[in-house]
């Protein structure tokens, strides 16, 4: 820490609370969290594994082992793209050097030549097998070669070899880019509080303690008459009695009130305020791919801290198209390629948003999404929450999804039911290209991380798209008709089926409801409660997820927790659980389809006593 400056960024390991103290957490901050205190830096929400004070440079531990690399790469972006001349230090142990997201991270940082310095803590355990059980090389920093990242062996314990060598490491930081430093220190104590340390040889133990680096370096400053024994020895009594008055201090500190125990998941309503948009003429017709690239192309118009990336985005416009034209009109530095690693991806999105900048990154297929899952659900969703709303992630996840022929189960999963599941994560689904376009717009303006879910399947679908649209929150579906025989709600691919299952029903006097959700997340509760009582409780939820755990299941239970006087009959059609094949006509013998819809309304309706009616289903305006 002594060769850092004031605008350099620390991110450190679930034990790194000496990096929190030299990032100026106060002892008095630090050890409340650990002991769960309401006067701890995050209020008892991180305790001692996930401490975090972003507005203080440390951006945070980490419990999840080598996570915070890729973070630590996107908070170097921040810095390299803002131009403060500040680099990020990430500190993680010898086991985390098997982690993939650590490799990712070094390989996105070498890409982006980013000021970074990975600073690896090898004390020869990685929990509790020896790293040399594990490890084939004799120096861990060696692996950073193959990156073409300069690297460096040191011995961790001399604390003048460390500031040197940590100095030069920033000035080629700042200057072209990442640089890998291994300290080699000794383990002092188990792997974790309770840890008796039965598998460690006695021998391996005692030569960790006669390498204590404090008392070598006590040992240093007694030789080199730099200090004397007895002005160590009053330094080792201070020392103990600020100490022995801190622990009084902190155990007598209050614990946190449960009585906001539920506050900053995401932001309240009241932050979210529509913000308007530039006349940008009548309406348009375009395709659905091509709404998303205008609501790209208006993000990076509008807002200097957007940016948009992910593989194959830049130089080539996207696998489908979607970011075509964006790297030639707004430069390199805005619009780039990455390498093959969502990890590093989404992980560099969660520490550049929480360095504030607004990344829309790109994951080609939500399959893809699967091995990374860690970024969103472990980081992403708990930054806010953990701070207690001091810091939040303005990120957007675009991925698309879905069934469509020749697709594999490994590119064709429908999965917002597990990305709904999570607090903190907000998860829409474009059905139209006009809300390809809004929908897109209002997760850029959310303060939350915001995941847009689109469909393959409708890329090429068109339809008017009026550009000029305010800017709308997050949250709320549309109701495309309003019919009391049968209400259908649905989302994404599958609004189409319903709306033409409302045709096929209308000709025969059933009069339906359609909604579509928009979003999973928040789900709109007011438009579900309405259909309920329009319909006498019949509805029918359409989704082409599986339906075991699909978001189906959450609606219906809602509406059953709510209306259980009324709920006459709650139906779900989604594909069944199974994997999904490749051949086209598996897949229609599988997939949810208009008939299905048709024939479970015509049930319901005869069931309900409906009696046939004209055929003239309400049509209801959009809902802005």
């Amino acid at each position: 820490a002594a060769a850092l400056g004031p605008h350099d960024r620390v991110v450190a390991t679930y034990r790194g609370h000496g990096w929190a103290l030299e990032s100026g957490i106060t002892p008095f901050e630090l050890l409340s969290e650990v002991c769960h205190r309401a006067t701890g830096i995050n209020g008892g929400r991180a305790g001692s594994a996930y401490i975090m004070a972003p507005d203080r440079g440390f951006l945070g531990e980490n419990s999840i082992v080598g996570a915070g690399v890729p973070i630590a790469c996107g908070a170097a972006m921040a810095a390299h793209l803002r131009g403060t001349g500040g680099i990020v230090l990430v500190s993680f142990g010898d086991g985390a050097t098997s982690q993939g997201a650590v490799h990712e991270g070094m390989v996105f940082a070498a890409a982006r030549g980013l000021p970074i310095i990975f600073l690896c803590e090898a004390n020869g355990w990685s929990e509790m097998t020896p790293t040399s059980d594990i490890v084939r090389v004799d120096r861990l920093a060696s692996r950073a070669g193959g990156y073409g990242i300069p690297s460096a062996t040191i011995d961790g314990g001399d604390p003048i070899a460390v500031r040197e060598t940590i100095r030069k490491a920033a000035e080629t930081a700042r200057a072209s880019g990442p640089s890998f430093i291994e300290c080699r220190t000794v383990r002092l104590w188990g792997h974790y509080n309770r840890d008796i340390e039965h598998y460690r040889p006695a021998a391996d133990r005692a030569e960790a303690g006669r390498r204590d680096p404090l008392l070598l370096l006590q040992e240093r400053l007694l030789v080199c008459g730099i200090a004397s024994g007895e002005a160590l020895a009053e330094i080792r009594r201070e020392v103990d009695g600020e100490i022995a008055t801190l622990t009084e201090r902190v155990l007598a500190a209050a614990t946190p009130s449960g009585e906001g125990a539920r506050d900053h998941v995401v932001a309240t309503p009241q932050q979210k305020v529509p913000t308007s948009s530039a006349d940008r003429g009548a309406p348009k017709e375009m395709t659905y791919i091509e709404a998303v690239n205008a609501a790209l192309r208006t993000e990076l118009e509008s807002r200097p801290d957007v940016l948009v990336y992910g593989e194959d985005v830049g130089n080539a416009g996207g696998i489908f198209g979607a970011t075509r034209h964006l790297q030639r009109d707004f430069g390199k530095e805005r619009v780039f390629d990455t390498p093959i690693a969502e990890s590093a991806i989404l992980g560099s999105a969660v520490g550049a948003a929480i360095c504030g900048l607004r990344p829309i990154v790109e994951i080609m297929w939500a399959d893809f999404m699967l091995v990374a899952l860690d970024q969103l659900i472990n980081q992403a969703a708990n930054v806010r929450y953990v701070s207690r709303g001091n810091c939040n992630v303005p990120m957007v996840v675009r991925m698309q999804q879905g069934a469509t022929p020749g697709s594999c189960a490994q590119h064709s999963q429908s999965l917002e039911a597990l990305l709904a599941h999570i607090p903190g994560l907000r998860v829409g689904l474009p059905s139209t290209p006009q809300d390809a376009y809004d929908m897109l717009r209002a997760a850029v303006a959310d303060p939350d991380p915001c995941i847009i879910i689109e469909a393959r399947a409708l890329y090429q679908r068109r339809g008017l798209v009026d550009l000029g649209n305010p800017v709308q929150p997050v949250g709320g579906s549309r109701t495309l008709r309003a019919g009391p025989a049968v209400a259908i709600i649905s989302w994404g691919t599958m609004v189409g089926p319903a709306v033409a299952a409302a045709d096929e029903l209308d000709s025969e006097g059933i009069d339906t409801t359609v909604i579509d959700m928009r979003w999973v997340s928040p789900l709109d509760d007011a438009a579900i409660d309405s259909a309920v009582g329009r319909c006498g409780g019949r509805i029918i939820i359409a989704h082409e997820a599986n339906q075991t755990g699909g978001v189906g299941a959450e609606i219906a239970a809602r509406i059953l927790e709510r209306h259980a006087g009324i709920a006459a009959g709650v139906c779900r059609i989604a594909a069944p659980d199974i994997r999904m094949p490749a051949s086209p006509e598996l897949q229609q013998a599988l997939l949810p389809n208009k008939d299905a819809i048709v024939a479970v309304a015509r049930r319901l309706a005869r069931a309900g006593g409906q009696k046939p009616a004209s055929p003239s289903s309400k049509r209801v305006p959009p809902r802005s």
